[in-house]
């Protein structure tokens, strides 16, 4: 007891040292302020001389007579008595004030919101060398402004990339949108943008939405149905293809990554005996992962950017594809990896199972053998057919074995979930034991990849035969009182970003060039005639005239979002130069126009031949 109570009494003496140091720095400093103006001057009264100013002094000091007539320089005034250490002590009135005027800071500091970026995000970032970069979708950052809006209720969290602290003490959320300037042109012409460099601390490479067949407007404003929300659409409407129909907040939409052709049928059908596999009762497309979810889990992608850096002899399955339907053939993929000589995971074997459960494909492949990667990818592209469902567990590990890209995946590391938590994944080994009562991966020389994939497939078949959300603690079907979020939904339907957005008492206001206010307020209520009170859309006729606008009304709503456009006929080496001048002087006029305790997002959309960027800063309340 007596070492720590002589410890507490050592902890006090140092807080009571600092809590003295800085109040008399305080004092010290409004002294030097009180001094500022003044210049120290010497007068010689016997011979008249003019005076003489001497430069003024780090801290300034005074001359004063003493009774005894001793010439003194007078120190600024002290506070209270000095220690034996010389440093001076507080105590009483003074240390009260002191502790109170501390706590007060402390509390100001911890309550300001802070943003930082996770690994994934450091990942995106300029700073990284451009062969290890791996860049950011417009989903992530659609997730962030969702989530500076209605934190722990919005359907999807920015956490893969970033942490967004005390987002309620936000002021605002204000998003600029400059089309047709790409990463390229930044890091070009980084000289013409001396306030977007210097001010804004992330700055990440983005994948284009025009690299896989979309636009900024339409990835932007639409939000990927969560299984929760798919059960209450399907409860309220009777199906999805219904709340379509019926309901003003879902949208049917299909984007895609990969060469499919033009589909004959709808993505989604409804389910019905007549269009369902004959052992299934419900479509197993709706099992499939969505691009968001395959992002998530780490699958290769055909992207810009990617192809070129990270996927470097990567190759598609088909050169093209039929889309998949509800009676689309499954095969199931596993394969066996070992460590070379280079230290990584190389694949060694290769296994595919039919659905009736018969080996479809099986091979070993060694470096020194004849038989070698490009000819497995060769046989499975051959094989595969166009709309071909792809069945395996953490399938994305396989394809970077394989080095192949493949659009329709069933993961039943995805699909099952006995824990709760998305982020927490059952071996196959144990989903085999509890839904199929087998037992595999029981020998002493490793796993059989004919012997895995079988498993995945019988697990997948049963999840047909049962229900959507068999399986699937996030979802109930199975119980467990944990939950996470996002739980398994749909990117083939969305509902509005801005309207999520808007929920409780948040209100959004959007400013674009042209047609682009029309566009955004499309995607709030298709089109129709619907009144939608806290979301305003508004187009003007310049680029300039939406920065005028949207710098008005920055402080009006708790997110805004200014949408212009750069014609790709002003961007000449000639012209450009001026362009992206008056576009960085247009990011300091709404930085300075913004509140404190406010998060600015600029996004350089990109173009055909170019990722975009997108570069985020807190705008910091000094105490």
């Amino acid at each position: 007891m007596t070492g720590t109570t002589s410890k507490r009494r050592l902890r006090l003496e140092n807080k009571k040292k600092k809590m003295a140091a800085f109040l008399d720095i305080a004092k010290l400093n409004e002294y030097d302020r009180s001094q500022k103006d003044k210049n120290s001057v010497k007068i010689d009264d016997s011979t008249n001389a003019k005076p003489e100013i001497e430069p003024s002094p780090k801290r300034l000091k005074t001359e004063t007579i003493t009774t005894e007539g001793i010439v003194k320089e007078d120190e600024p005034p002290l506070l209270g008595e000095t220690g034996p250490s010389g440093k001076l002590k507080i105590f009483g009135e003074e240390l009260t004030e002191l502790k109170r005027m501390l706590r007060e800071r402390t509390k100001r500091i911890r309550q300001l919101p802070t943003l930082r970026l996770r690994e994934l995000g450091e990942h995106a970032s300029l700073n990284v060398d451009i062969n290890d970069r791996i860049p950011m979708f417009l989903s992530d950052l659609q997730h962030l402004l969702m989530y500076s809006q209605i934190g722990v209720h919005s359907p999807y969290s920015p956490a893969r990339w970033c942490a967004l602290e005390k987002y309620t003490h936000l002021v605002n959320v204000n998003l600029l949108i400059v089309e047709n300037i790409s990463l390229y042109h930044f890091t070009n012409h980084e000289s013409c943008f001396p306030f977007l460099s210097s001010n804004f601390e992330f700055k990440l490479e983005m994948i284009t939405p025009i690299s896989y067949k979309s636009d900024i407007i339409k990835d932007l404003s639409m939000v990927p149905l969560t299984g929760s929300q798919m059960k209450r659409f399907q409860s309220t409407y009777g199906s999805l293809d219904s709340a379509v129909t019926k309901s003003h907040e879902v949208f049917n939409t299909l984007k895609n990554f990969f060469p499919i052709e033009d589909p004959e049928m709808d993505p989604l059908p409804i389910s019905t005996p007549t269009n369902l596999h004959a052992n299934d009762k419900f479509a197993r497309t709706q099992l499939m992962l969505s691009g968001w979810q395959m992002v998530e889990e780490n699958f290769p992608l055909p992207i810009k950017g990617l192809m070129e850096r990270k996927y470097v002899g990567y190759v598609l399955t088909k050169d093209k594809y039929k889309d998949a339907t509800p009676r689309s053939p499954m095969f199931a993929i596993d394969c066996e990896m070992c460590k070379t000589s280079t230290g990584e995971l190389e694949l060694t074997r290769v296994s595919a199972v039919d659905e009736n459960h018969k080996v479809f494909y099986d091979t070993l492949v060694k470096p020194d053998n004849k038989i070698k990667l490009k000819d497995v990818q060769q046989d499975l592209r051959k094989l595969l057919p166009e709309d071909a469902i792809l069945v395996g567990q953490s399938l994305a590990n396989d394809l970077h074995a394989l080095k192949m890209m493949h659009p329709y995946i069933i993961d039943t590391s995805v699909i099952y979930n006995i824990t709760g938590d998305r982020c927490r994944k059952t071996k196959l080994q144990t989903l085999a034991r509890e839904f199929l009562s087998e037992k595999i991966q029981t020998g002493q020389h490793g796993h059989c990849s004919t012997e895995d994939s079988l498993a995945c497939m019988k697990l997948v078949q049963l999840r047909l035969k049962k229900h959507i959300y068999f399986g699937d603690a996030v979802m109930g079907g199975v119980q467990s009182e944990v939950r996470a979020y996002p739980d398994m939904g749909t990117s083939y339907y969305a509902t509005s970003m801005l309207k999520q957005c808007t929920r409780a008492d948040k209100t959004a206001k959007v400013t674009g060039v042209g047609d682009i206010g029309q566009r955004y307020q499309f995607y709030i209520d298709k089109g129709e005639d619907v009144e939608v009170k806290n979301i305003i859309c508004s187009s003007e006729k310049s680029n300039k005239e939406v920065i005028k606008k949207h710098c008005e009304s920055l402080k009006q709503y708790s997110l805004n979002i200014a949408h212009i456009k750069v014609p790709d006929n002003n961007l000449e080496e000639s012209n450009s130069s001026k362009i992206f001048k008056n576009v960085d002087k247009w990011i300091r006029q709404i930085y300075e126009e913004t509140s404190n305790s406010s998060l600015l997002a600029v996004l350089f959309g990109g173009q055909n031949q170019g990722n975009g960027v997108c570069f985020l800063q807190l705008k910091k309340e000094y105490v």
